[in-house]
Parts: structure tokens; C-alpha cells; sequence
């Protein structure tokens, strides 16, 4: 059996501290300890969570919050949403074999991996799903398409299990590893920024639609940390010409307003 660090479990707004420690109880299961809260509603900790972790303490005692997804998942290479509802993206869809065998080849490649889970109510909000490498969907029976969040990561947690113990040979990236998501986020906000002073985001209100379309693209192309460099450094040349450029013409109309009227 390989020693490959497992994925991080990612729960986002998660509403009940029963469901905290059921999760964490499943991940003891399947061998996966880095348990990560996003925005908890109650905060933490949370005393309830040990009733339902069934000894599953570890797990627990290691819990990391955060105040949002991006943050959470910053220093991860490769995270999977999971959603039991199709969304409006162009992202990968797996099930959660496929995804396991994705983060099992990219574990061994040396890249830190995991899986993002919804709240109990609202799921995982379009944007947050964007900064992803692409989404799970369990092939659950349309009729009833309802999963607690500790089932679903049971389900994820059991094809990870499953690799490990029959630790197929992996098969690594041909090209350079993917960026962590901080440096990919970087990018994205930096990139936005500049479009902004651009009035490329227009009308205004569909800056967010439009900024979640570009995330996608570019999320597709993962990009590696010499590529993440590159494409920033594309982004402030241009942003310096664009400068260049409205500095020109502003000498210019100064230079034409300043020059006196010649009597006709």
C-alpha cells in the first residue's frame, strides 16, 4: 500500500455539528485526517461534533477554519467539487472513481489534493466551484437524489480507500504540475483587475457571471507556476502599455488646451 498523503475534506458553511463529526468519523474510516471548515455556522469547535465522530478524535483536534473557500483551499493543487445538481459550467463532470483516480495520480506526483463539500441547505455557491479543477457528481437514482453530506463523503472517501490498497501504478503528468490555488487566484484577481480598469466588465452587473466564465476557461488550461508568471507578466505589460497609452493623450489635450489661439 502506497503512503501517499490523502485528500483534504473541505466542508463549506457546514449548519450542524452532528454532521461535523459524522463526517470526520468517515474519513477515520477511509484513512483521510485534513478536515477543513469553511465559514461553520455555530463556529468552532463544537461539542456536538464528538458525540457523532464516534472516537474519530484526531480528526477532529485537527480541524483548520477558514473564512472562505479560496482560502481554504489555497495551498491545494488539485480539489474537486462534489454536487449532487448539474450545474451551468463547462467544467469537467466525473464520478467519484474517475476523480479518485485523478487525485491518487496527482498524490503521487507530489501535489496536494481535495474535495470540496456543500452545506446541508444551499450546496456550494457557483463561484467557489469555478476555482476547481472540475465537479464530482455521484450517479445517484433521479427519483431521490438526497445524500447527507457524511454519505457523501463516504462514498468519495471508499474510491480513495480503494486505490490505496490496490495502488495501481500511477500514472504522472506529462507536462508540469498544476499551480496551487493561491497562485492561480492571484492571477484571476489580477487579471480582473486590470479588465475592470478597462470597462471590459460591462454592463456592471454581470461582472460576476463574466469573472466566473473567465475562471473557468483559464482554469481549464492548468496552468502550471512558470506559466502562472508568464501569463501575469503578459497582464502588467499590458496594463502598462493601456497606461502608456491614456498618459499620451492626456499630455496631449493638456499640450492643445495650453496652446494659445492664433488671430484669424
Amino acid at each position: 500500500m502506497p503512503d501517499l498523503t490523502p485528500p483534504a475534506v473541505i466542508l463549506d458553511k457546514p449548519q450542524m455539528a452532528e454532521n461535523i463529526g459524522a463526517v470526520a468519523r468517515v474519513m477515520a474510516n477511509f484513512g483521510l485526517v485534513d478536515l477543513r471548515l469553511v465559514a461553520p455556522r455555530d463556529g468552532w469547535p463544537q461539542e456536538r461534533a464528538w458525540a457523532t465522530a464516534s472516537g474519530a478524535d484526531w480528526v477532529l483536534e485537527g480541524v483548520r477554519v477558514f473564512d472562505t473557500v479560496a482560502e481554504a483551499i489555497a495551498d491545494l493543487n488539485t480539489v474537486f467539487a462534489t454536487t449532487a445538481r448539474p450545474r451551468e459550467t463547462r467544467q469537467p463532470v466525473r464520478t467519484p472513481r474517475e476523480a479518485g483516480r485523478v487525485l491518487y495520480d496527482d498524490t503521487a506526483s507530489g501535489l496536494k489534493t481535495g474535495l470540496l463539500f456543500g452545506g446541508e441547505r444551499a450546496g456550494l455557491e457557483t463561484t467557489d466551484i469555478a476555482l476547481c479543477a472540475g465537479i464530482v457528481t455521484i450517479p445517484i437514482d433521479p427519483k431521490h437524489h438526497s445524500l447527507n453530506l457524511a454519505q457523501a463523503v463516504a462514498i468519495n472517501a471508499y474510491e480513495w480507500r480503494t486505490l490505496i490498497l490496490d495502488a495501481p501504478p500511477p500514472r504522472f503528468r506529462e507536462a508540469e504540475p498544476p499551480a496551487s490555488n493561491d497562485l492561480l487566484i492571484g492571477m484571476y484577481e489580477h487579471l480582473e483587475e486590470e479588465l475592470e480598469n478597462g470597462g471590459f466588465f460591462y454592463p456592471p452587473e454581470k461582472k460576476r457571471s463574466m469573472s466566473q466564465n473567465l475562471r473557468v476557461m483559464l482554469g481549464r488550461a492548468a496552468f502550471s507556476e512558470q506559466e502562472v508568471a508568464t501569463m501575469r507578466g503578459a497582464i502588467h505589460a499590458l496594463a502598462r502599455g493601456r497606461g502608456r497609452v491614456l498618459a499620451k493623450m492626456a499630455a496631449e489635450r493638456a499640450a492643445k488646451a495650453e496652446k494659445p489661439e492664433t488671430p484669424e
